[in-house]
Order: structure tokens, then sequence, then C-alpha cells
């Protein structure tokens, strides 16, 4: 079956400039554009012979260099301040609040997972360095210990998540990259990391690594198709997939193919898991030379890849909901916020772009439809890997400028804070 894109995109995007919003009037700062180069393609690597994903680092645009304020550096040329990001500010309990963006913590190497303590602090993960840090609000970082990944490109230790019993158990679950494959372990802070899934397919490109435990208590892998595409569509692979596994690794009763962990399939590359207040799964993905997509993911659903990249509207393959040009997006992790500190925002699907270097605002309806989209943090900080939800209701977003491809300034990578503006 011939592969087809969608041509409907331009009709679902919100146009550059002024979004209105709940009588808020959100400012969106346009500074300096990405400058990626090169053939409009994804994210990652080429595959094999495909048609226009680039084989060398996709250097990103110059940044305006956020300072711990939240304001631009000295040596702006000009850009807009960045701390006041949507309209006058109320209170929460009143109506929408202004929104303020400021630096968390600076330094960091390639930052790819982040899971919150019970404490409050922030567990993170690095691609390339092997550290787990322990991150807290004003920005202490700490290394709590290393674990053994050996990974290349795109591999390395990438998603993390805490046990929904972590205050009992103690146990931490990470996704992580070794010669013969990508895996899922868990191990307690201090001990070395016992594996409870092995076996994903590993290349230098389309690795997949979000993980998350959903509300169901079940832990969800998002895996990549390791550069063989016809693996997405062959349920006996674990590549191209959203896999479901009990919290030991087990195969829940449930799953939509008896005895196998996969819960949907004919995916690309996943790096981003989000579950909605009514416990609804969304997941980003990667496309190849033309569309990048959100999902809205049921059990057993096959979402095309190889056939379709983007909206293919055949009926054996589920349509993604959103679709971006790789340029603007290059997806990594997604959050949606669930009784955040944002009430102008509840409900609303956020999306890390890497090449896309800006984050995007999805409001979604009630059955998880897009009404409006906008973006925000574009050109301002570079690359950006993941987005998620504080303990405080604000949003954490991890940078990715020291992963390779990106254009670095002395303070990268850094942790950023989306949240009310104080005063």
């Amino acid at each position: 079956m011939p592969r087809r894109t969608s041509s409907s995109v331009a009709s679902k995007m919100a146009g550059p400039g002024l979004v209105v919003r709940i009588g808020v009037l959100f400012v969106l700062v346009v500074a300096v554009l990405a400058g990626c180069g090169g053939q409009g393609a994804s994210e990652e690597p080429a595959d094999p012979g495909g048609s226009g994903d680039q084989t060398e680092p996709q250097e990103s645009g110059e940044q305006t260099g956020l300072t711990e304020s939240g304001t631009p550096a000295p040596e702006d040329t000009g850009t807009p301040e960045l701390e006041d990001t949507s309209g006058e500010a109320t209170s929460a309990e009143a109506g929408p609040v202004r929104v303020a963006t400021s630096v968390v913590a600076t330094g960091l190497e390639a930052p790819w997972g982040l899971a919150f303590l019970p404490s409050g602090e922030a567990l993170v993960t690095e691609r390339d360095s092997s550290r787990l840090l322990s991150v807290d609000s004003s920005g202490n970082v700490e290394e709590l210990q290393q674990l053994p990944e050996n990974g290349t490109g795109e591999g390395g230790l990438l998603g993390l998540a805490l046990s929904p019993d972590y205050q009992r158990d103690g146990l931490i679950y990470v996704y992580y990259t070794t010669d013969e494959d990508n895996r899922v372990a868990r191990f307690r802070l201090g001990e070395d990391p016992e594996p409870i899934l092995t076996g994903i397919p590993v290349l230098t490109y389309h690795n997949g690594g979000r993980i998350a435990f959903g509300p169901d208590g079940y832990l969800y892998v998002g895996t990549g198709d390791a550069g063989d595409t016809s693996t997405s569509q062959n349920l006996g692979s674990l590549s191209g997939k959203i896999l479901r596994i009990t919290s030991d690794g087990g195969v829940p009763a449930d799953n939509p193919f008896s005895g196998s962990p996969v819960y949907s399939y004919g995916h690309r590359n996943v790096q981003g898991l989000a579950w909605d207040a009514s416990g609804q799964l969304y997941a980003s993905e990667f496309g190849q030379s033309t569309y990048d997509e959100v999902n809205r993911i049921d059990p057993g659903g096959n979402y095309g890849w190889p056939e379709v990249e983007g909206e293919g509207g055949e009926p054996e393959y589920i349509d993604p909901i959103s679709t971006f040009g790789v340029a603007e997006a290059s997806p990594s992790g997604v959050e949606i916020l669930v009784n955040g500190a944002i009430p102008q925002w509840e409900g609303d699907f956020f999306m890390a772009g890497l090449r896309g270097e800006r984050l995007w605002r999805l409001d979604l309806d009630e059955q998880g439809n897009v009404l409006e989209r906008e973006e925000f943090l574009r050109g301002e900080a570079g690359r950006l890997r993941h987005v998620a939800q504080a303990p405080d209701g604000s949003l954490w977003v991890l940078t990715s400028n020291r992963d390779g491809r990106g254009n670095p300034i002395s303070q990268d990578d850094r942790i950023l804070r989306l949240g009310p503006a104080s005063g």
C-alpha cells in the first residue's frame, strides 16, 4: 500500500501571533527562528534508503538566552522580555493567571527523563553521561548514581518513572540502551538495576524510550522501529509499539493481544506519553520527512507506520488528532495539565519540540479533539526534550542543546519552569 500523508494540517493550525482564550490575551513571543537547515527531515538520522531524513546532526538557531529570572540575557538583541507569557494575573480560584517563564537549573548534559519524588525534588536522567541526578526547586543539582547504559547516537539513559507505590517500595524504573538491546529495569537508589523487560530492538536512532505509569497502575513503554520499518506492523516485535506491562515486567491479563505486552502498534518512534483526567492515553510520534503526529491511543490500535505518515484516511489505521511539519516539532516528551496551577491551561496537551525548538500547547475538548494550537519558547531556549507537571502544578521543561545537535549556550542544558507569575 502506498504511503499517504495528510493534506489538512494547515487548516488545523492556529496561525502565529495572538491567541485569545477565556478573555485572556496570550502574547506569543517570536524570537530567532530555528535554522535547522536541510531537507525538511525529522529529528533523527536517515533510515537506510529512506526519503529525506538527514544523516548529519542538525544545527539549531541562536537562543536569546534565558537568565535565572526568566528575562533575556544582557547580550540579547532586543527580544521582548519572557517573564510574562499571558495576560493580567488573577488568583487561581478566580480564573486565569499570568504565566512566567524562569530557569530552575543549569549546567545539565542532555537531560532526557524527569520524575518527581514525594518530597518535591526531581529525578533527572542524562542520556549520554549515564547520570541520575536530583534537582530541587532552588536549582541545586546532585548526582545520585550512574546507571549501566551503553548507548550511542539517540540511545543511552532515557526514560524514567517512579513506582505508583514509591513511598512503600522505593522503586525507580528506567529505560536504557545496552550493546544488545533497549530495556526497562527497576532499582532502588544506590542499587544496581534489575531488568524486567529486555529485547527491545536497538540502533543509533529510533530507540523510543519514554516510560510512564498509567492511571491503571501499569507501566507503558514507547519504542521506536530501530530503523527497520517492517517491525512496526509485526506484532511479534517489540519495536514501533506502545507496550503495557506490570510493575514486575509481566503481561496484564486485559492487554489487547493475549500474552503480549503490545498495547498499540504501527508507530515510528514514540517519545511522549500522557493521560488526560478521564484516563485517556495520548502519545507523540516522530514522522519521517513530512508529518509528526499526536495520537489518541486505543488498545490494539494500528497507527499506520510505515504505510501511512500523517493522515491517511485508511479505515484499518487510526489517524492522528493533530499533525505538524517535521521542522515545527520533532516531538519528544508530552504532558497534559491535570489539577495544575494554570487554570486557563487545565486539560491542555503540551509537547516539547526538538528540531522545532518550541513548546506546543493543544487545547483539547472533552472528546480529545484539538480546538486550537499555540506555541511558546520559540527560538528562546533551543531544543526541548521533555515537559512534565511539577507537584506545585507548574510545568518543567528540559532543554536538549548538548545532545550533539543543538547550539548550546554557557548555561545549557537547563530546566525551565512555566508557572504563575508572583506578585
